[in-house]
């Protein structure tokens, strides 16, 4: 089952931003799904599938949004380098 999000927001808003209606909105989830992969809030996998995109786009396009690929924290990384 899918579930969907409505979220209002003016018309002038994509004229604004140079963008049609449709790129505002495809931007919009690319953004919710790059914040909350960011926030650990959900994989790289599922946001991808909310961005409408592959795994190994949505993690290219992660740069766009100033967002690294590799979401650890410092002592993460270094357990996992123990554990190597």
């Amino acid at each position: 089952m899918e579930n969907q999000i409505t979220i209002k927001y003016p018309g002038k808003i994509p004229d604004a931003m140079q963008l049609s209606r449709m790129q505002f909105e495809q931007e919009a989830k690319i953004a919710m799904a790059v914040k909350l992969f960011e926030m650990k809030r959900m994989s790289s996998g599922m946001a991808a599938e909310i961005a409408g995109m592959d795994r190994v786009s949505f993690l290219l396009t992660l740069s766009q949004y100033g967002v690294s690929m590799i979401n650890y924290a410092e002592n993460e990384l270094e357990s996992d380098m123990h554990n190597a």
